[in-house]
C-alpha cells in the first residue's frame, strides 16, 4: 500500500473540488480549498517526501478559456519532479509522447479510450503504441448504478456501459501498467469511502498477476486508510485530497505518509 498524491489543477489553479459538481459549463465546480501556491510547489513537496506515482489532473477540457492556463501549471509541476508524478486530463494518442517527454512517468486516460458508451479498441492500441503500455495508466473512475458499478467519463459525468468487474479488468489490464479509480460519488465529500468498491478491489487484487490499482474518493479520517489496507488486502494505493491539511482538511501530511 502507497500513498499516491494529487496535484489537481481547475481554472489555472490547484484546487479540490467535489467532483460530482464539476461542469463545462462557465467552468464551474463546487470548490473545497483553493490554493495559494502553485502546482510546482506541490510537485516539489512530493519529490522532497520521496513519494512517487502521484497523479496531476487537468480538470478544464481543451475547449475551456482556462486551458492553457491549467496545463502551463501542469507542466510547470512535471518540470519540478521529473519522473515522479502521472498525468490526465484530456490525454490522448496524439499528445501522450509530449506529456512523457516534458517529465510525465505515465499518462492518465480515459474520455480518448471509453467513447459512445464502450471502449474503443482503436484508440487503446493507438495509444498502447504511441505512449507504450509501461507509461499507460486508464482511469477507471466509477459511479453506481443499479446495484453495479459504471465507468464515467469527460470530468466524470457521462456514464458508460463498461462496468467494473473482472473481465473489464482483465482485459484492459494487457494494455496499461496501473489503473486510477475515483470513486466519483463520494470524491471530495469528506464522508467516507466506498467500501464495496474497496472490497470488490481487493479481491481483484489479491491475485499475484494483477497490476497495481490506486483508489481516490471519500478519504477523510485515518481510519479510512486503514479499512482500505484491510478491505484491499494491502495491495490498492490511495490518494487522498480535501481531507489532507496540505489542501485544508484534517489529515496531517506527515501522518499519512508514516502510515503507509
Amino acid at each position: 500500500m502507497e500513498f499516491r498524491p494529487c496535484i489537481d489543477i481547475h481554472n489555472g489553479q490547484v484546487k479540490q473540488i467535489v467532483g460530482s459538481s464539476l461542469a463545462d459549463q462557465n467552468d464551474t465546480a463546487r470548490e473545497n480549498f483553493v490554493a495559494g501556491k502553485d502546482a510546482a510547489y506541490y510537485a516539489r513537496l512530493y519529490r522532497d517526501s520521496g513519494l512517487k506515482g502521484g497523479h496531476i489532473i487537468l480538470l478544464n477540457p481543451v475547449t475551456s478559456a482556462y486551458y492553457e492556463a491549467t496545463r502551463a501549471q501542469a507542466l510547470a509541476a512535471l518540470a519540478a519532479y521529473p519522473g515522479g508524478l502521472q498525468i490526465g486530463g484530456g490525454v490522448n494518442a496524439d499528445n501522450a509522447v509530449g506529456y512523457l517527454e516534458a517529465g510525465a512517468s505515465h499518462v492518465i486516460v480515459t474520455s480518448y479510450v471509453f467513447q459512445d458508451g464502450r471502449i474503443n479498441m482503436e484508440h487503446l492500441d493507438r495509444l498502447c503504441r504511441t505512449a507504450g503500455r509501461e507509461h499507460l495508466v486508464l482511469d477507471l473512475s466509477c459511479r453506481m448504478k443499479n446495484g453495479c458499478y459504471y465507468i464515467v467519463t469527460d470530468r466524470w459525468q457521462k456514464f458508460t456501459d463498461e462496468r467494473i468487474d473482472s473481465s473489464t479488468l482483465d482485459m484492459l489490464m494487457a494494455y496499461c501498467d496501473e489503473f486510477l479509480i475515483h470513486a466519483v460519488d463520494v470524491e471530495g465529500k469528506n464522508q467516507g469511502i466506498e467500501q464495496m468498491l474497496v472490497s470488490w478491489l481487493g479481491e481483484w487484487c489479491s491475485a499475484s498477476d494483477k497490476i497495481p490499482v490506486t483508489y481516490a474518493g471519500g478519504v477523510h479520517t485515518y481510519e479510512d486508510i486503514e479499512v482500505i489496507r484491510a478491505l484491499g488486502c494491502g495491495r490498492i494505493h490511495v490518494t487522498i485530497g480535501s481531507a489532507l491539511d496540505l489542501f485544508g482538511g484534517n489529515l496531517a501530511y506527515d501522518e499519512v505518509i508514516r502510515r503507509m
